[in-house]
């Protein structure tokens, strides 16, 4: 069965209740954090290039208020956990737990002394690793939470370097991947090497808009209306996308394929570009030059024939993130159809992260009536979405979600659900 959409208003008094008897007092502060929709830019964040997001109805709700220590104490009310972190201590965590360390930690690093004690009741009816980045949107939830609590916004380091909801993101990107920010210097991260998308999704998206964002820097590069005519529909495979537990690893390899192509250029050309994207977009014959030079250079753990399908995945997607946005801009599903299965078959073919059964829910899409539908996130299990007229959404959801358990015999849990895309993270009053 695909467990209900609770609803932001249930999960908040649900995270109440539990912060209440916890601790014995009501919260202070509410946010509802989404997850989110990738619906073009593959790995490409992470590479400097564009992607085509959109926020989804589900997340998480996350009810806070001040401790008079220095500790976070964080109550998973769903499952009924709870976790008491130190900021000063480096015990290394695992888990969900050690999303909550690492962000507090990171904190105190770079904003020294701050009031970091803050108590945060938590509940989400995001399904877990299912590539609708549950985990970037706990960090974004505990972030706001802690930076509300501590006042960090206000001082003077803080307004030098994080100016706008995209520096913001950028930012809890490089919290997540342990990267050094600006002026603010990185940690150990969770030990995944990935970019800024997600978080800045969840801070960033509009309500029935889809977003086009640039990265490295972060930046808006536009917002089209989806038509009222079309629908999403989510279904997770039923194979956990963990990309900080068992798939992180092959998550990983995927950005240092691209690490190892900039310093290639880097090595090749004199040049300090930041970013694979900042290379390509360089000169005319970036490409072509970067190509060549994948035959002379070699490069430990990649064979040149490794980079150049990353090289070829990283360009193609990112070319196709305008067209896209112009597509929906203009409701040509038949545009968005074609550069979705583009797009999905370059994931199967040259970016890798792809599994028999997310291959599956995408044909199995199209054969009961999508007109696009693409795996999203980190790949190696997850989900897929699907756009459908939506007058068919829920008739459509119920034959795929069968059709793909008729086919593949999932043993893990699929859920499915339809959505417009959703606002930002927000207060809730």
């Amino acid at each position: 069965m695909t467990p209900p959409v609770i609803g932001r208003d249930a999960l908040v008094a649900q995270a109440e209740a539990q912060f209440l008897a916890r601790t014995g007092r009501p919260a202070t502060w509410r946010w509802h954090v989404p997850g989110r929709i990738e619906i073009f830019g593959k790995h490409t964040d992470y590479a400097g290039g564009e992607s085509l997001l959109a926020t989804v109805p589900r997340g998480f709700a996350v009810v806070a208020g001040p401790r008079d220590d220095d500790d976070l104490r964080v109550i998973d009310a769903r499952h009924h956990e709870e976790v008491l972190i130190s900021a000063g201590d480096d015990t290394p965590m695992r888990g969900w737990v050690n999303y909550a360390a690492v962000t507090v930690r990171r904190l105190a690093r770079n904003f020294p002394g701050i009031p970091l004690g803050t108590d945060i009741a938590i509940a989400s009816d995001l399904p877990r690793a299912a590539g609708v980045s549950s985990s970037s949107a706990l960090v974004v939830g505990l972030a706001t939470a802690l930076i509300r609590r501590s006042g960090a916004d206000r001082r003077d380091d803080w307004r030098r370097e994080i100016t706008s909801p995209e520096d913001l993101a950028w930012y809890l990107g490089c919290v997540e991947n342990g990267l050094t920010y600006k002026s603010l210097a990185g940690t150990a991260g969770v030990g995944t090497h990935g970019g800024s998308q997600d978080h800045t999704a969840i801070l960033a998206c509009r309500a029935d808009h889809v977003s086009h964002f640039g990265f490295m820097p972060v930046r808006r590069l536009g917002d089209s209306r989806m038509s009222p005519d079309w629908t999403f529909v989510i279904l997770s495979s039923g194979v956990h996308a963990d990309k900080a537990g068992s798939v992180r690893d092959r998550y990983n390899r995927a950005a240092l394929g691209v690490r190892a192509l900039v310093r290639i250029w880097q090595a090749e050309t004199g040049s300090t570009n930041p970013s694979l994207a900042a290379a390509l977009a360089s000169a005319p014959d970036a490409e072509r030059r970067l190509r060549e030079a994948l035959t002379r250079i070699e490069v430990p753990d990649f064979s040149p024939a490794d980079l150049e399908r990353r090289l070829s995945q990283v360009s193609r997607e990112v070319a196709r993130v305008p067209l896209a946005a112009r597509a929906f801009a203009d409701a040509d599903a038949v545009a968005v159809g074609a550069l979705t299965r583009a797009s999905q078959a370059d994931a199967e073919t040259l970016l890798g992260n792809q599994i028999p059964e997310t291959i599956a829910l995408a044909h199995l899409a199209y054969a009961h009536g999508a007109f696009a539908a693409s795996a999203f996130g980190a790949g190696f299990g997850g989900s897929v979405w699907a756009l459908v007229p939506t007058d068919e959404a829920e008739t459509f959801a119920t034959r795929w979600r069968q059709a793909y358990i008729d086919t593949c015999h999932p043993t893990g849990i699929v859920e499915s659900f339809t959505c417009r895309p959703g606002p930002a993270a927000g207060a809730v009053e």
